[in-house]
């Protein structure tokens, strides 16, 4: 299967001199594949977000090999842990911010704006505003916005994170039925094992000072996953099997 994103040797340093300054990330290589969906987790502070940006393109790294191969075409989609709307638009206006500014006419925006917020669940509210949307509809809002320009990568960074574990659930349920419908590749950030255990085929594990993966943990679980997976001895499992591999990260040292 084809690469959508390959790292080698990817550091990234913040401050002028080479020497000095914060080193965030270190060493790092991935590759993730077309049509997987990938979590990275760790605790805060270990270069998890600094890593998504650096695939997005949104800052360059400062040492190694960056491949993103929807990069070249415009086709990834950025979900930020604030939803980030425009308070004064409504949520069909905020989703077609992104085909607006490419220039696609909003003739063909309005309706493919539409669509993408009926796949995030929000039919009957394309003319609300933020002001009048519970948490977890912003955050859809948000996702149907990056979802408008039918991305091929899909990038993540705990966007899930503020909301009740009732509303967190659902959303990852629509998130997951989401990618299976139409297979974008996904790199989700989160500190949350029992999230990145649910969503995705693989979970890479951060250790911190400087960030680096420590671990990687393959996802077989079949799909369609939903209530009874969240309660089997075969996700609790998993979840285990993360959670040691995250406390290992936790205690690593740097080489």
């Amino acid at each position: 299967m084809a690469q959508s994103v390959l790292l080698s040797g990817v550091s990234k340093r913040y401050g002028n001199d080479p020497s000095g300054g914060t080193l965030a990330l270190e060493g790092i290589d991935l590759a993730v594949e077309e049509g997987e969906f990938l979590s990275l987790l760790g605790p805060s502070g270990c270069g998890k977000s600094t890593l998504l940006r650096v695939i997005a393109g949104l800052i360059p790294a400062s040492s190694g090999r960056v491949e993103v191969r929807a990069a070249r075409h415009g086709e990834t989609g950025f979900v930020f842990q604030d939803p980030t709307l425009m308070p004064w638009a409504s949520a069909i206006g905020n989703v077609m911010l992104p085909l607006r500014l490419s220039g696609v006419p909003r003739r063909e925006a309005e309706p493919r704006a539409a669509e993408a917020l009926a796949q995030v669940g929000l039919s009957g509210s394309e003319r609300a505003r933020p002001r009048a949307l519970s948490g977890g509809m912003r955050m859809r809002v948000s996702i149907a916005r990056a979802l408008v320009t039918r991305p091929r990568l899909l990038l993540l960074d705990e966007p899930f994170a503020a909301l009740d574990e009732i509303t967190r659930h659902r959303l990852n349920d629509d998130l997951l039925m989401l990618w299976e419908a139409t297979r974008f590749t996904a790199i989700l950030v989160t500190h949350s094992v029992f999230e990145s255990v649910y969503l995705s085929s693989r979970v890479a594990v951060m250790a911190a000072r400087p960030g680096r993966i420590a671990e990687e943990l393959p996802v077989e679980a079949p799909l369609p996953r939903g209530a009874e997976y969240r309660t089997s001895t075969e996700y609790a499992a998993l979840c285990r099997q993360a959670s040691h591999a995250l406390s290992r990260a936790m205690e690593a040292k740097a080489a």
